[in-house]
């Protein structure tokens, strides 16, 4: 049979585009169907406005230290809605340019809802289209629980495109979004609680850096309310909101923001007239290749609910164009030694096992850690300390994780997250010369185990 295309793909995130790029690349007929925004979360609601926020965030303490440099500033102003415009058109640049990306790669783009009517065919803006595969990579979507005056709390799909600073904002929720965004709303001002329901955020991460965060934040004056939830939101008559908590307590806020989850963007997406899967937590079920119970249909990104970061799902949406139109250059996705940041206020690097995970796994463990004050912070008043810290098999010497909460965290581990791919032992980073002086060093300095 003869297709329009070789291969459709719904969504036009990180992971689909990368895929319909390359597969037109390797010759593929392809088309991409989206909805909303080219680029997906990462580049409109995610990774990348956030992080531009995080910089925004970070120049206060910039202003407060300068002083210890000589430095003498009038009172610093800021202006909410200055950095919300910068933000948004930086966001319609990159928007283009995905854009660009797809018609100059041959790709052929439909903006509107797609809905898969049989599988091998979508239908899309009231035309229908046969593809050989059809590959679903339509992202997650944030979820905000259902208890009484859910509709007054936002998410982080709201928090980009607020009209104005609120001046009182409770963060609910303890992963890596809630983190970055309670140190966002802090630094740039408002006066912010971060809720969470268990003992200590950032729960999977090394023991250590939970603990290290969490003394950095309360030393910034951060609002840190563990083994507490929400019961209810109302709204008073002058537009504040008065949130009651699980044990009775009540707090005033003039924000509620959300980050307690994501769940996979299928809705009216047609699966039911397929043989697709899904697995318990409702994410699309897929084999190694990226296969869903119905042949013709793959999927990859946040929506297989696997390891939900962006240079994840481009390296899935590249393994998927790979096989299905280059197999000789066909290698599987590796998702061992996974490097990871949190751009939390100090950030976070990370790469490779915790301690936790290390003892779990059976390792006999030697832990060697670092905490100090960083050089720039010396002539300041800040009381700020970096965390480093490697976990290694005493049997073989191999480094199995490093982790490391301070300034450009996530800069200094993607360069150590290459050694431990790479298998690197700890005689290896004992016999590296380290740039002096930084902080980076500190990872080729550490010499006496701190604990087993």
């Amino acid at each position: 049979m003869a297709y329009d295309f070789d291969l459709y793909v719904i969504g036009a995130g990180s992971g689909g585009v990368r895929a319909a790029r390359f597969a037109a690349g390797f010759g593929a007929k392809v088309a991409v169907a989206e909805s909303r925004y080219l680029g997906g979360t990462c580049v409109n609601v995610g990774c990348v406005p956030k992080k531009l926020l995080v910089y925004g965030a970070h120049f206060a303490e910039d202003f407060e230290q300068a002083s210890g440099f000589g430095w003498s500033l009038d009172e610093a102003q800021f202006d909410w809605a200055t950095l919300i415009a910068n933000k948004d058109r930086e966001i319609n640049r990159l928007n283009g340019i995905y854009r660009n990306l797809l018609v100059n790669s041959g790709v052929t783009l439909h903006e509107g809802h797609a809905k898969i009517v049989d599988p091998n065919t979508v239908e899309i803006n009231g035309e229908r289209h046969t593809a050989k595969n059809i590959l679903i990579a339509t992202g997650g979507w944030p979820q905000i629980p259902e208890i009484p005056g859910h509709e007054h709390a936002i998410s982080s799909n709201q928090a980009f495109f607020l009209k104005e600073l609120p001046k009182r904002v409770l963060v609910v929720g303890g992963g890596y979004i809630a983190v970055e965004f309670a140190g966002i709303f802090h630094g740039l001002g408002a006066q912010t609680t971060l809720l969470y329901r268990g003992e200590l955020f950032l729960r999977g991460f090394d023991g250590s850096v939970r603990k290290h965060l969490q003394e950095e934040l309360t030393k910034r004056g951060m609002d840190l309310q563990f083994n507490a939830d929400i019961e209810r939101i109302d709204k008073q008559a002058d537009g504040s909101l008065k949130v009651t908590l699980k044990d009775g307590r009540q707090l005033e806020a003039d924000c509620v923001f959300y980050a307690t989850g994501r769940r996979p963007m299928l809705d009216n997406l047609g699966l039911e007239n397929t043989g697709v899967k899904l697995d318990k937590k409702g994410f699309v079920e897929v084999d190694d290749l990226y296969q869903t119970a119905e042949p013709s249909i793959l999927a990859l990104g946040d929506v297989i609910g696997r390891v939900q970061l962006t240079p994840v799902a481009l390296a899935e949406g590249m393994a998927v164009a790979r096989r299905l139109f280059k197999p000789e250059q066909y290698r599987p996705v590796d998702y061992k030694m996974i490097p990871t940041a949190v751009f939390s206020l100090p950030n976070i690097g990370t790469v490779g096992l915790t301690e936790e995970e290390a003892r779990e796994a059976g390792h006999e463990v030697q832990l060697f850690e670092s905490r100090f004050r960083p050089m720039k912070l010396t002539l300041t008043e800040c009381q700020e300390r970096t965390l480093m810290k490697l976990v290694v098999d005493a049997q073989t010497d191999k480094v199995l994780g490093c982790h490391m909460v301070g300034p450009e965290a996530g800069e200094i581990v993607q360069g150590l997250a290459i050694a431990l791919k790479a298998g690197a032992t700890k005689r290896h980073f004992d016999e590296t010369i380290g740039v002096h002086p930084t902080a980076a060093e500190e990872f080729v300095t550490l010499r006496t185990p701190v604990g087993a």
